[in-house]
């Protein structure tokens, strides 16, 4: 008898979201999520997350876009990327809204970006163990994030992870400065 694979749980829907855009190859866009009796499900290009609403509400009271604790779905050189990657739509879309100021929604996507990235360094800051200097080797669970790891890895020291945290919300705050 075949046993079925379990369904992955996020802790939220942005994580959700983020843990399907990687993990899907060409997932297309993604479908609404679905409820159920105590989860959401996500699905995008045939793969499927949980959502349970209770974590989700867990973190959005704490004020956690991804999540409280460290994540299972993605690990810390994913998340590392990832910050990297909404930083870099960020400063596009920054350096967009110099030319074409007073456009509110590409304010909000500016501001958005920003802390987003700064909140996917978070995640990654979330797997080092209290009293340790950095993220653990074992932490690493895929080609992505262990390429990360070998490519930089002094970007997953806690000291490197706090000054590039407060870099994007330099940035995030010098935009909100300059625009306001």
């Amino acid at each position: 008898m075949e046993q079925a694979v379990p369904i992955p749980h996020a802790r939220t829907l942005a994580e959700a979201r983020l843990y399907l855009a990687l993990a899907v190859d060409g997932a297309g866009p993604e479908e609404p999520p679905v409820e159920g009796p105590e989860a959401w499900t996500v699905r995008s290009g045939g793969a499927e997350v949980l959502v349970p609403y209770a974590s989700e509400a867990e973190a959005r009271d704490e004020g956690e876009r991804f999540g409280i604790g460290p994540s299972e779905l993605i690990d810390p050189g994913q998340w590392r990327l990832a910050g990297a990657g909404y930083a870099r739509l960020a400063l596009a879309d920054d350096l967009e809204y110099s030319e074409e100021p007073g456009d509110e929604r590409l304010f909000q996507r500016v501001v958005s970006g920003w802390e987003t990235a700064r909140d996917a360094l978070g995640e990654a800051l979330k797997f080092i163990p209290p009293g340790e200097d950095e993220v653990p080797a074992e932490a690493f669970r895929t080609a992505a994030g262990l390429a990360a790891r070998e490519a930089e890895p002094d970007c997953f020291l806690r000291d490197r992870l706090v000054e590039d945290i407060a870099f994007y919300q330099q940035n995030l705050d010098d935009f909100r400065h300059l625009n306001s």
